[in-house]
């Protein structure tokens, strides 16, 4: 029977996938987020701090969504907990 190494421990871990899964929604919203406020920002006559209130919207909204996408892969840890 081979033992497993470090790394292998260290990828089988539930909170490393955790985390690779937490980084990478954060990596796909975020550019999101960016794209949307950009085009938002260039695009209307709305004043500068409306983006930041897109920005602070969107920083409750994907904690709440992340939330829901782990309850229902029935995960319980993640990185930020």
């Amino acid at each position: 029977m081979k033992e497993e190494s470090s790394i292998q421990k260290i990828r089988n871990s539930p909170l490393f996938r955790s985390f690779l899964f937490y980084s990478a929604f954060r990596a796909v919203y975020g550019f999101g987020i960016l794209l949307f406020a950009y085009f938002f920002a260039t695009s209307t006559e709305a004043p500068w701090w409306v983006t930041i209130l897109i920005f602070i919207a969107s920083m409750i909204f994907s904690r709440i969504l992340f939330k829901f996408i782990k309850s229902k892969t029935g995960s319980s840890e993640t990185p930020s907990e």
